[in-house]
């Protein structure tokens, strides 16, 4: 699987058609009536993009083939040319006629810059935030802050700090009631949910196993004339501040479905990784594999795997036994212990979820409803993710509270073009890597 920016927005719409289917002092907002719920006329629902990748031009595009009355109004990145590229590719895609009419983003509502976040929420009554995860937590508390209803993609954030003011952001929202959906769109999907109802007839679950492997996501070269904090920007996939290594940008969602069924999250983890094949100077400073044994508060067991080495297995699931039979999520069944099929969902009722959460969540806000709080599981599934990155860097065994209260902070002091990111290049361009037995978090 290629996670290309420029692939991103394809592989959503190419699931349904290859498919059979914070600030403190913040004041509680009584639940909005229709009536002031939009900053429009008729009804509008304004929408602004922070975030113009592949993976926000995917959100955008979702939102709007929304049966909604959603119109897009503003856009904000880093970059001009990502927000030139997926403006271009929202008003050429196959959809593009469906979703005539509703973009307006004159130059006006285009802003550029770490601070272009600040200039679009205002604008909206929805906030879609799809930057590099290493900047979600202060666009989730500023969107919070502006009372906007939120769509933002996975992980959350990429430390315990950040992991900490998405918690706070949250609950402000529940208390504003604004509807806040995360991309962990599993939760949406009619297998899984079907699965998710019957689970009861495994028993009590006392281990499972959770997959994601693959060849690996794209590299962006190094060019002529740039900083380090535009490098690092443009190939975020590598450096750990802004991405959160692959166990937290794409594994999150294997382990979160197994918090899901869980109902919990693991109170430890411990386990191995490294870079084995993938140790360039533009692989940055990640692992390129990971493997962890996280303990829930029952004693269960989640082995998790993860992998990104071209040539190898590919797998991407999910397995849950319990002490009647088991779960094999990829095949969407229920089976006793002795392997006799329980439960077989039909396929053929498959849905796009990645449609489907949007399509919930802006007929929510059409009807002036409160129905969706993502944000608490959203950051605790991250959190699970980070903990296990944690386990795997340091090489210990790490606890849940004692990460989650490490105060570590990643992100760089300052957001600047000319600012030093956290991580930068020894003399001959490599940077530092964590080491197992030497590295500590806590």
């Amino acid at each position: 699987m290629n996670n290309d920016a420029s692939n991103n927005s394809a592989s959503r719409r190419d699931f349904v058609k290859n498919s059979t289917l914070l600030a403190g002092g913040l004041l509680a907002a009584p639940l909005f009536s229709k009536a002031n719920y939009f900053s429009g006329s008729d009804d509008v629902i304004k929408v602004a993009l922070v975030g113009c990748g592949g993976r926000g031009t995917g959100a955008a595009l979702q939102a709007l083939l929304s049966k909604q009355n959603v119109k897009l109004v503003a856009m904000a990145d880093a970059f001009r040319d990502r927000l030139d590229n997926c403006l271009k590719k929202l008003q050429t895609d196959d959809d593009a006629a469906t979703i005539q009419g509703k973009i307006d983003v004159p130059e006006e509502r285009k802003f550029v810059g770490f601070d272009g976040y600040m200039k679009a929420i205002p604008l909206a009554d929805v906030v879609i935030l799809a930057t590099p995860p290493g900047f979600r937590p202060i666009h989730f508390e500023e969107a919070i802050k502006q009372n906007k209803h939120v769509f933002m993609e996975k992980p959350v954030a990429t430390d315990p700090a950040g992991i900490k003011k998405v918690l706070a952001a949250a609950e402000i929202a529940k208390q504003k009631k604004l509807n806040v959906v995360v991309g962990l769109q599993r939760h949406y999907q009619n297998s899984y949910k079907e699965l998710y109802k019957r689970k009861d007839q495994i028993g009590d679950i006392t281990s499972a196993q959770a997959w994601w492997n693959n060849d690996g996501v794209w590299v962006k070269k190094r060019q002529y004339n740039q900083t380090e904090m535009e490098y690092q920007m443009r190939n975020w996939y590598y450096f750990v501040w802004l991405c959160g290594d692959h166990i937290c940008e794409q594994h999150i969602h294997n382990i979160d479905v197994i918090n899901w069924f869980k109902n919990g999250y693991p109170v430890k983890a411990q386990g191995m990784g490294g870079r084995q094949v993938r140790k360039g100077k533009d692989h940055g400073e990640i692992f390129d594999h990971h493997y962890v044994e996280f303990q829930y508060a029952d004693g269960s067991i989640l082995n998790s795997q993860c992998r990104h080495i071209p040539g190898t297995m590919s797998k991407v699931d999910e397995l849950l036994i319990g002490t009647k039979g088991s779960i094999a999520c990829g095949e969407a069944n229920i089976k006793d212990s002795k392997g006799k099929v329980l439960y077989q969902f039909d396929k053929a009722t498959e849905n796009n979820p990645y449609q489907t959460e949007h399509d919930e969540l802006f007929a929510a806000i059409a009807k002036g409803q409160y129905k969706f709080a993502d944000a608490e599981l959203g950051a605790k599934s991250t959190m699970s993710t980070i903990l296990g990155r944690m386990a795997t860097y340091s090489g210990q065994v790490v606890e849940w509270d004692a990460s989650l209260n490490s105060g570590l902070d990643l992100q760089p002091k300052v957001y600047d073009w000319n600012a030093m990111p956290p991580n930068i290049p020894n003399e001959e361009g490599f940077y530092a890597v964590a080491t197992p037995g030497v590295t500590k978090y806590v």
